[in-house]
């Protein structure tokens, strides 16, 4: 895993690396900004565009003085640089940067006011006024700089982040942030890059790679973890010779109703591309003609009404319930019955997940261990309203810990909340895949790992991961604008033989 750092974190693991690499701060400052034009001149080639790149006179606004003149360097033939001389203080690094620019040509801007500024001709603006690290709302001078610089409509690439903008705190949407194009940070992600929340202000971010010390990194204590290809491929596992059926367990679906059915066989069918030994469907009676000519291999177990099925609830490894399952008494009778005789962990999902919101008498026999896979709006049903994604993550944080249950909250960087009180960001998945039943096809996979007995927390980390690269993949080679639920479902094994490949390539244990 990659811990995701605080910003007072990335301090210390830059100190760390200016200690024991060792390399002085200004030179570490060359190397992030060396790092950031690389970047910038993949993204806008166009070297006739002109720049203007505002500075702070902080460590940030130093950055922006090398970049400047790296990117003159580059062939940029038209840069300006505006320094915002709001004190009297700069650091040392600003300070040695600063003259090294003026052997360049570049024209160097110093106000002391934002109101000096009244026309800016440059075609992008580089944002290097404040870094990360901002701990409360611009005031004064910088609030009136970044209203000034958002009511210029210009292309706007941030170095680290936007001037404003928190790294690792709650997010209030009416505070003043630059809204960029593009945000270059580095070393890793912010936390809230990873939210809705910034969406406001940022469009679209990547990581330079700076050099900061990987050991010391991934030694920093932290509960933010982001999710990657190597840790999946560490989970897996490869099907042995002699195994049958029964070696990857018996899953129950429990979903759908005359109207849903299709939430009923996107899940179980999922279920069965993500390899449990068995799945059997529990659902109406009249849906089974549409599961058996949509998947013959899938079992079922009739339900009809308020009865409830004659089943042994306990034969099976584990279950999904929810999905298209409706919100009626004959439902909270059924959910009643499975949660009180079963015990077992469960996938709990949808309509499951609304009758819990309601109901709260059933969460007293919620099998512990369990995976619940709210989207924000179920989430917040459940646990009560949130303002902000950093609420949310307090939260599932705090919740899944005291229920001792693994929370898979949807989002475009799904978050997984472990009972050890850790979050899990995962890095895979897509906008394309923004379609109805995509959940469905989620909680079936993480009952078909459950079934397979991985533990819970590994199921709900493999699953999201395997979703949203399944996703990615069909999205990536067929160029698809859309992603539907069933084409996921169907390259959940080819994606996972994939990594399963790549496992056996690393001889990964």
């Amino acid at each position: 895993m990659q811990p995701l750092l605080t910003a007072a974190q990335i301090k210390e693991a830059d100190a760390y690396t200016i200690a024991h690499e060792p390399v002085s701060s200004i030179d570490l400052m060359e190397r992030a900004s060396k790092a950031f034009v690389n970047l910038f001149v993949s993204e806008y080639p166009d070297k006739q565009k002109s720049v203007a790149v505002y500075c702070g006179t902080g460590n940030n606004g130093g950055d922006g003085l090398a970049i400047a003149r790296i990117l003159k360097h580059e062939g940029y033939s038209n840069i300006t640089v505006k320094t915002a001389r709001f004190s009297e203080k700069s650091t040392s690094d600003f300070n040695t940067n600063l003259q090294r620019l003026q052997d360049t040509g570049i024209e160097v801007v110093e106000f002391t006011s934002p109101e000096q500024l009244s026309n800016e001709p440059a075609n992008i603006i580089i944002d290097a006024l404040l870094g990360n690290g901002l701990n409360k709302p611009l005031e004064g001078a910088y609030k009136r700089l970044v209203e000034y610089i958002n009511s210029l409509n210009k292309t706007v690439v941030a170095v680290d982040v936007p001037t404003g903008f928190y790294g690792d705190q709650e997010l209030n949407p009416e505070a003043t942030v630059i809204k960029a194009d593009l945000a270059v940070t580095f070393q890793q992600p912010k936390i809230n890059f990873l939210l809705l929340d910034s969406k406001a202000w940022i469009k679209r971010w990547l990581v330079a790679d700076i050099g900061i010390d990987r050991a010391f990194l991934q030694n920093i204590d932290s509960p933010y973890q982001y999710l990657q290809e190597e840790d999946i491929i560490k989970m897996l596992k490869p099907r042995e010779a002699f195994s049958n059926k029964g070696t990857y367990g018996h899953a129950l679906i429990v979903a759908g109703q005359a109207q849903t059915m299709g939430a009923a066989l996107l899940c179980s069918s999922a279920c069965v591309q993500a390899g449990a030994g068995l799945t059997t469907a529990c659902i109406p009676q009249s849906g089974l003609t549409a599961l058996n000519s949509y998947m013959p291999e899938i079992m079922a177990a009739i339900r009809e009404g308020d009865n409830l099925p004659d089943v042994e609830w306990n034969r099976f490894s584990t279950m999904g319930i929810g999905p298209g399952l409706g919100k009626d008494d004959s439902t909270l009778a059924l959910l009643s019955e499975i949660f009180t005789n079963y015990t077992s962990p469960v996938v709990v999902d949808a309509d499951a997940l609304n009758m819990l919101s309601m109901h709260k008498e059933l969460w007293a026999c919620l099998p512990k261990g369990s995976v619940l896979t709210p989207h924000m709006k179920e989430f917040d049903r459940l646990f009560g309203d949130h303002t902000t994604w950093w609420q949310r993550l307090q939260t599932a944080m705090h919740k899944a810990k005291e229920l001792e249950i693994c929370i898979v909250l949807k989002n475009d960087y799904t978050i997984i909340a472990s009972p050890e009180g850790k979050l899990y960001f995962n890095s895979t998945s897509n906008a394309a895949m923004a379609s109805g039943g995509m959940g469905d096809v989620l909680t079936g996979i993480i009952t078909a790992l459950l079934a397979q007995r991985y533990p819970a927390l590994e199921a709900c980390l493999i699953g999201v991961y395997v979703h949203g690269l399944a996703g990615d993949q069909l999205a990536l080679s067929y160029k698809l604008h859309v992603v539907t639920p069933e084409k996921v479902a169907a390259q959940v094994p080819v994606t996972i033989a994939g990594l399963l490949n790549k496992k056996a390539a690393l001889s990964i244990k």
